[in-house]
């Protein structure tokens, strides 16, 4: 497995198991899931010398991301699970509809390098501050709806049985937007840590007990 270092080629937690993530209230979140070609290495090498300065230069932040250990659920399995920061929505979209006139071949550098490239955006709708501990379980799971009521009711009793089983909830993501070309959208993304593989499967048969009313479809990872 390739892991997609889209960090400006610092050491991906190199100093410590935990890392705090601080965003203000309207910032923007990026969640990317990434698979790399086996090119990777030397076109990556481009695609950083010409797509980076100009995204940096609209106020982008790239921050530490993390290796997909494990496939739960779901049937699509990206290497990695990339986050980012903008400074507000407009930069954000103001670099997917300029990009192109600055690096002309953005969209054909990505097909050379990625296998997969789906990107989430999130606006942060107040200010929030979360850790993620390596040293712990992090699984990252990402729901569709396919009704209103039924899926209220799905989350709710999710975020019941997280409790109940000792999974503390470290992000709860909704309203994101992603863009042409690139389209991963689901209506609800949860970042949720375990202190043993142990505590997450008795979770998971909580859920599974659920059933999938108000569902239309799920992926879930196991960060690394």
């Amino acid at each position: 497995m390739v892991f997609l270092l889209l960090t400006l080629g610092e050491p991906l937690m190199a100093q410590s198991e935990v890392k705090t993530y601080n965003f203000k209230q309207g910032e923007v979140l990026d969640v990317l899931l990434l698979s790399a070609k086996p090119n990777y290495d030397s076109l990556f090498a481009i695609y950083r010398k010409t797509a980076f300065p100009v995204a940096m230069r609209m106020s982008y932040t790239p921050i530490p991301g993390y290796r997909i250990k494990e496939y739960t659920q779901g049937n699509f399995q990206p290497e990695s699970f990339i986050l980012g920061k903008w400074a507000s929505l407009a930069k954000r979209e103001q670099f997917l509809a300029e990009i192109e006139t600055h690096v002309p071949d953005f969209h054909q550098q990505r097909r050379n390098i990625f296998k997969n490239f789906h990107l989430t955006y999130y606006e942060m709708p107040s200010d929030i501050s979360f850790e993620i501990n390596k040293g712990k379980m992090i699984v990252a799971t990402a729901y569709w709806r396919s009704n209103d009521p039924g899926f209220q009711r799905f989350q709710k009793q999710w975020l019941k049985a997280a409790k109940r089983t000792k999974g503390k909830t470290i992000l709860s993501l909704e309203h994101g937007k992603s863009p042409f070309g690139y389209f991963y959208q689901p209506d609800w993304m949860t970042i949720t840590e375990w202190e043993s593989p142990a505590a997450f499967e008795a979770f998971q048969a909580k859920v599974n007990k659920l059933g999938s009313n108000g569902l239309q479809h799920v992926n879930q990872f196991i960060l690394q």
